[in-house]
């Protein structure tokens, strides 16, 4: 499951400016069935590596054409 909230980044926030949002995203991860934790550690890692994930976590720059 994912969860899609807008928290206030207070660290955006500039002398006389409203504080900026930020997108933050939470992750719940099931297993099912008897897995070690060794398992799991992996499983977590591999998770990580997908490429929607590291599309979200790096800076993402939009350009826009009209053709």
């Amino acid at each position: 499951m994912v969860i899609l909230r807008k928290d206030y980044a207070d660290d955006l926030q500039e002398e006389g400016k409203s504080a900026g949002k930020i997108d933050v995203f939470q992750r719940k991860i099931e297993l099912v069935g008897e897995l070690d934790e060794i398992q799991k550690t992996r499983l977590l890692e591999i998770a990580d590596k997908c490429p929607v994930h590291k599309t979200l976590i790096t800076e993402t720059k939009i350009t826009t054409q009209l053709i």
